[in-house]
């Protein structure tokens, strides 16, 4: 069963980075419709196979995943835009594509190992409580694996895009010879220790600032509420300026730590006012559901296996394939998150390499940046005038 994970899990993947090219958009544009849909019929289903827990469980991610699209979906033309200069600038290089597939390759064949200990886990007779234990234990050694897996395909990719941002193009003559070799060597050795750390925290806290800056700009006028969302928004940024995925193309580019990559790349963003840019782009968001469908997907092929064979271990297989389908097809999607962190950062050190690039998508980035600005600068002064008011009526 757990083989059979494995396959759809690889499957999915390497069907999404054989047709980047040609369908990326509109394989993004289906998962972000079809995710809620998907995450209710699985609820569904799990309610009329008397998994209530689980029913319950992919309910409320179906209901979440309803008003984040809500409150984003003014985002979506822009973030779109990204995914689709970034899906171009990685087609331009083949050679991390191949690095993906290997790093794929090296994730089935730990899996196939993992199994063995999941498989033997879910087959004892320690009872439910132990097994579901043992099987926590070991998908977090599974997910931090497959993060520090993707974390490294992500700073390969971020340096060799870096690289062609700054040369002016993958033609370019003045790109050093064997660059990916001499890239793929620094990930595994120099950096590795920074990648492991930064794998510990960084998908957690993104994840929770997206969902926070969803609540935050639909609540309109309610203060209290206001005050409690806002207070866990400077929270998680306060986390965000030491954990965040635009670290991995510092430590590509420049060899620092993780925590000091982190805070300099997002002192960069805030010193440049690109970071009103980053925080309007869902393009993180949108990559995410797409691993989370193929984790869906496999997750229901194993599990509805699963349902016919041993229908008592349905919940323990099925859930912990789910991982192992939302790591194999993470794999693929990080190629192109990198592309869009390198993307922003080349475009906050030195907006002119981007323009040198693609002169359209430069004009369309600088307007959107100057937009949300102003935006922010609107939303300042209706703030101060109101805290004015407010003192002057005490």
């Amino acid at each position: 069963m757990y083989a059979v994970a494995g396959g759809v899990g690889t499957v999915l993947g390497c069907a999404w980075l054989l047709l980047l090219g040609s369908r990326a958009n509109q394989m993004m544009k289906f998962t972000v419709h079809i995710l809620t849909t998907y995450l209710a019929v699985i609820s569904v289903l799990c309610f009329w196979g008397e998994q209530f827990f689980w029913g319950v469980v992919f309910a409320i991610g179906a209901a979440l995943q309803f008003l984040y699209i809500i409150s984003v979906i003014d985002r979506l033309p822009f973030t779109m835009l990204v995914l689709r200069k970034s899906v171009k600038m990685v087609w331009s290089l083949p050679e991390v594509m191949r690095v993906a597939y290997a790093f794929m390759f090296v994730m089935l064949l730990w899996m196939g190992l993992w199994s063995f200990g999941a498989a033997g886990v879910v087959a004892s007779s320690l009872g439910e409580s132990g097994c579901w234990w043992l099987l926590v234990v070991l998908s977090v050694s599974l997910f931090w694996t497959g993060a520090v897996l993707c974390n490294t395909v992500h700073v390969i990719v971020s340096g060799m895009v870096f690289l062609v941002l700054i040369h002016g193009g993958r033609e370019a003559s003045s790109i050093p010879p064997n660059s990916l070799i001499k890239s793929l060597q620094y990930a595994v050795t120099t950096s590795f220790g920074s990648i492991c750390y930064g794998s510990l925290f960084t998908a957690a806290i993104r994840t929770l600032r997206w969902e926070i800056r969803g609540v935050r700009s639909k609540i309109g006028n309610n203060e209290c509420l206001l005050c409690c969302v806002d207070f866990l928004f400077h929270l998680v940024e306060t986390l965000v300026r030491f954990f965040n995925k635009y670290a991995y193309v510092q430590i590509a580019v420049y060899g620092k730590s993780f925590n000091h990559s982190a805070r300099d790349a997002w002192e960069l963003f805030q010193s440049t006012g690109v970071e009103a840019l980053v925080a309007y782009d869902c393009s993180g968001a949108v990559l995410l559901m797409g691993t989370l469908m193929g984790g869906l997907v496999t997750g229901t092929c194993t599990g509805v296996w699963t349902w016919f064979e041993s229908r008592d271990r349905v919940s323990m297989v099925g859930s912990t394939a789910m991982l192992m389908g939302m790591v194999l097809v993470g794999l693929a999607m990080v190629v192109v998150e990198s592309a869009v962190t390198s993307i922003y950062i080349c475009y906050a050190e030195d907006p002119l390499l981007i323009h040198r690039w693609d002169a359209e998508f430069f004009n369309q980035m600088s307007e959107m940046l100057h937009q949300r600005l102003q935006h922010r600068s609107a939303r300042a002064r209706e703030v101060l005038t109101h805290t004015r008011l407010d003192a002057h009526s005490a």
